[in-house]
């Protein structure tokens, strides 16, 4: 295997910038053997894409993505784009002999996931999602708690995500109120939390889900309103196989809240406490130490990799250093190597959840999910 890694990019919005940002880092963060060689860039215009290719390093640049695809040096192909655009663009590079780093999440409809898939396992190339937020140390550090049995048996979890981006009822009509973006607050929001649950317990086997939208229109540049088709709420009762019940809680119109992630895992000998907004940390309650209540635990050096940013606890990473992290992983599986990603058929599962909660809430009944 050659030990330049050549990288194409499709889409230079905020997702775009994040992936650039970690393909340009990786190398020195973690050292690397394979290094990655920024070769193409495609966006929706040749004049966009050439703007953006100088901004972040690119050689090349076009405003037709396939193009991109059919470049014989780009050996991986980063996919940030609306969501309804990902099935084609996946297959396409898959198709096309090149490794795949898609964001989440994976379509909007379930037969696209399915091909998605399908595609990835016929290529036999390495094809994940950018589920990110199982890369932090702290969640790391969660998973070897439960691991090791320190809050004891688990048997309940409950999850919020939260923020307000569309919290401003008179923000204007965009891409995500769409029905073709997808659900709305399910796939957008719930899909981060189940790849929290798919790493740490498992994905639900029974669910059953309600979505709400606060705004049912939003007014649009020219001074018209347009019906909201998409749900900017979601709240799911679930259960895992195991035994474990839960609750998640998705907003994307929650005033105050930036980027929460509010994760409670209770256990018969204690509970493990986490809030995205403050990632540097968790916290952690055992059975008998009830004097001292939930002890917090700060990251550090000794919780990998934060190591390789910072040789100094209390500094903290950010969420571009979790996608750094993610390509690292992802580099990791395209040598070989045992990685911490989720790829298209765990992706699957998690679109499986996705479509069941919206089942759920359409049909007013619980839904069992047999292939979790």
């Amino acid at each position: 295997m050659s030990d330049t890694l050549g990288v194409g990019l499709i889409g230079t919005g905020y997702m775009g910038k994040c992936h650039a940002l970690a393909w340009n880092a990786v190398g020195a963060v973690f050292g690397t053997k394979i290094r990655s060689s920024l070769v193409h860039l495609a966006d929706i215009s040749e004049g966009c894409a050439r703007q953006k290719a100088d901004e972040f390093g690119f050689k090349k640049s076009t405003g037709d993505w396939r193009k991109l695809i059919e470049d014989p040096e780009v050996d991986v192909v980063s996919i940030t784009t609306p969501n309804a655009l990902h099935p084609e663009m996946a297959i396409a590079a898959l198709e096309a002999g090149k490794h795949v780093w898609c964001e989440k999440p994976m379509a909007v409809q379930l037969v696209d996931a399915e091909r998605m898939a399908a595609a990835a396992r016929q290529s036999g190339k390495v094809a994940i999602l950018g589920y990110n937020y199982i890369q932090n140390p702290m969640i790391r550090q969660i998973g070897e708690h439960l691991a090791a049995g320190t809050i004891g048996q688990v048997n309940h979890v409950r999850i919020e995500m939260d923020e307000d981006f569309m919290a401003d009822p008179e923000a204007l009509f965009y891409w995500k109120s769409e029905a073709s973006s997808g659900f709305g607050a399910l796939d957008d929001f719930v899909v981060h939390p189940l790849s929290l649950l798919l790493n740490l317990l498992g994905t639900p086997t029974r669910v059953f889900a309600h979505q709400a939208n606060p705004y049912p229109s939003r007014p649009t540049r020219e001074g018209t309103h347009r019906e909201v088709e998409t749900y900017d709420i979601a709240n799911v009762l679930f259960e895992i196989g195991n035994g474990i019940s839960g609750i998640l809680a998705a907003n994307r119109s929650a005033w105050g809240r930036k980027g929460r992630i509010a994760i409670q895992i209770f256990g018969s000998a204690g509970s493990i406490l986490y809030d995205q907004e403050r990632m540097n940390e968790l916290q952690i309650y055992r059975a008998g130490e009830h004097l001292a209540g939930y002890t917090t635990i700060l990251a550090g050096p000794k919780h990998s990799p934060y190591d390789h940013f910072i040789p100094a606890p209390g500094h903290g990473l950010g969420f571009n250093d979790l996608k750094i992290i993610e390509c690292y992983e992802l580099i990791r599986a395209i040598s070989g190597e045992n990685a911490r990603v989720v790829d298209f058929d765990a992706g699957l599962k998690i679109e499986n959840c996705v479509h069941a909660m919206a089942r759920s809430h359409a049909e007013g009944r619980w839904i069992e999910i047999t292939n979790a």
